[in-house]
């Protein structure tokens, strides 16, 4: 995944806002706080999970397959935005 160096620091942010999150669920547990805070917290961390895979599944897809200049007979730019479209509104 070199590509994704240019975009390095904005995904190691949000690595560590998942982390914090993760590190949040962890300690409402050893508190034995309530269900429904548990569960808001886990869906958070699902939601910001779910964020992170479409920005890299984005990245991938604009790099690998509809690149034209770094690769011959890529992918229809318009045919990947819409699928783009679709995994974005999938995974958000």
């Amino acid at each position: 995944m070199t590509h994704t160096i240019r975009d390095k620091a904005k995904l190691l942010a949000r690595v560590r806002r998942i982390r914090g999150q993760v590190e949040a669920i962890e300690r409402a547990l050893e508190t034995e706080a309530g269900c429904e805070q548990v569960m808001h917290l886990i869906a958070g961390m699902r939601g910001a999970t779910a964020g992170l895979m479409a920005v890299v599944v984005e990245d991938h897809v604009r790099t690998h397959l509809v690149d034209p200049e770094k690769h011959h007979g890529a992918l229809n730019t318009e045919a990947a935005e819409q699928l783009l479209d679709i995994v974005r509104t999938y995974l958000r």
